[in-house]
């Protein structure tokens, strides 16, 4: 499965990177929303992981521009952060995500909602 992060913290990112790798997926990293963006569309990705705090824009804008371009396409969108506050939860949600991780997190977690996520993809698609 190929699976996108969006995290500007390096190790942040490479930490989900090298747990998501070691479960047999392809990674592929954006520092940036607007990275992301640009470069999405060139990309085949089953799973964006994305943290809500970005230099460039809120996560929850990079969200509703990614479900606006994709709007035909089953792609699940995993929210991040370390902001615990709810309002910020149901913007993610409100912009399309399918789901909300708080960090610092247990890589188990991380792996189990990313699992869940494909899983639902792929049952839909069928």
């Amino acid at each position: 499965m190929k699976i996108a992060v969006v995290e500007q913290d390096d190790l942040l990112s490479d930490l989900m990177s090298f747990r998501l790798e070691l479960l047999g997926h392809e990674v592929f990293t954006w520092g940036s929303a607007s990275e992301m963006l640009t470069e999405i569309g060139q990309t085949n990705i089953e799973l964006l992981i994305i943290d809500t705090y970005q230099p460039d824009m809120q996560g929850w804008e990079a969200i509703q521009k990614v479900r606006q371009s994709r709007s035909e396409e089953v792609l699940p969108i995993l929210a991040i952060s370390i902001d615990t506050d709810l309002s910020l939860v149901e913007q993610a949600f409100k912009a399309g995500a399918n789901d909300y991780l708080i960090t610092p997190f247990d890589p188990a977690i991380l792996q189990a909602k990313a699992d869940s996520l494909l899983l639902g993809k792929h049952l839909q698609r069928h």
